[in-house]
């Protein structure tokens, strides 16, 4: 299962710092997008619950999944990569975790344990003294 968000998204740009030259103080390359969970069509009212779970550190004051990227030296770039992020971010947080089953050693694991810790403890008493 995979959701695309992109279409809820809100995006706002600001100046990034990083590489660029003198085009990093005129130019808005940062991308940053907002997600409102809580007006989400796309998602459940489960799915819900479990992503305020789950990112419940990206939430701010508002509700809104906050994500941003200025990592490339366009707008563009940053913008794909910000869906690109925001969309793995839910999709990864909406994964069930498989169920660990318990399991127990078989008879023979047993036995083998057994054994080995006989053949120690035989070799640690030959090691002692020896009274004659």
């Amino acid at each position: 299962m995979h959701i695309d968000i992109s279409s809820e998204l809100v995006f706002k740009t600001a100046r990034s710092g990083g590489s660029g030259g003198q085009n990093v103080n005129k130019v808005e390359t940062m991308v940053e997008a907002y997600w409102q969970l809580e007006n989400s069509q796309l998602v459940t009212d489960a799915q819900k619950l479990i992503l305020a779970e789950k990112l419940a550190n990206r939430i701010n004051k508002n509700g809104e999944v906050l994500v941003k990227s200025q990592v490339h030296r366009s707008q563009l770039g940053n913008k794909a990569e910000v869906i690109k992020k925001i969309n793995e971010l839910v999709n990864k947080a909406l994964v069930v975790k498989k169920a660990r089953i318990a399991s127990k050693p078989s008879k023979a694991a047993k036995e083998r344990r057994i054994q080995s810790k006989r053949q120690l403890s035989e070799k640690k008493t030959l090691r002692g003294r020896i009274d004659f």
